[in-house]
């Protein structure tokens, strides 16, 4: 908290009245970042109808977006991985900025051409996230210049979400689906 009021001019008290505790500040950082996200992937969004590259463009913007904190993203990291951290991704005080990322998920779903399996179809946005999750851990590793490598996985592994997203309607693959919706609804509850 001394750092951002000396970098905003101000006395630590005054940024107490701002930001409760230094919680509330990651909070808003988190709220502020997902606009920022949305409003670099939208875009992409407007532009693209096929499923493949609206996810890769929402994957990159997040990467774009995320880029001038890779710096200390590591040590913020420690504390956002801790279970029982209200900055923890999963908390209830996380809930608003992830249900925002989901809900930007579920316009990538809802504006593609994307022919899925019904039922996945509800439970594919809290996926498609949970994969952002694992980039993101990918890039608070990834010390490439640029995170190139990160970039390379996005890419990557995209094609692959298609190609399974496209497969989830063959009637053989229709139990698997079933299964791992099933996973999901288990551990949601």
């Amino acid at each position: 908290m001394r750092a951002v009021a000396q970098e905003a001019g101000v006395a630590v008290g005054n940024a107490y009245y701002y930001f409760g505790s230094k919680e509330h500040l990651i909070q808003e950082f988190y709220a502020e970042t997902q606009q920022e996200h949305r409003e670099a992937a939208a875009p992409v969004l407007a532009r693209e109808r096929d499923f493949a590259p609206r996810l890769a463009g929402v994957l990159h913007a997040g990467v774009d977006v995320l880029s001038p904190y890779h710096s200390f993203a590591g040590t913020f990291f420690k504390t956002a991985a801790e279970p029982t951290s209200p900055l923890s991704p999963f908390s209830t005080e996380s809930s608003a900025p992830r249900e925002a990322s989901v809900s930007l998920f579920r316009e990538v779903l809802a504006g593609s051409t994307a022919k899925l399996d019904d039922e996945l179809r509800e439970s594919l946005p809290e996926l498609l996230w949970l994969g952002y999750m694992g980039v993101v851990l990918y890039w608070v590793h990834d010390r490439s210049p640029g995170q190139v490598k990160t970039r390379q996985l996005i890419d990557g592994v995209v094609p692959l979400v298609d190609r399974l997203v496209g497969l989830s309607r063959l009637r053989v693959l229709r139990p698997v689906t079933r299964q791992a919706l099933s996973v999901i609804h288990t551990l949601r509850h």
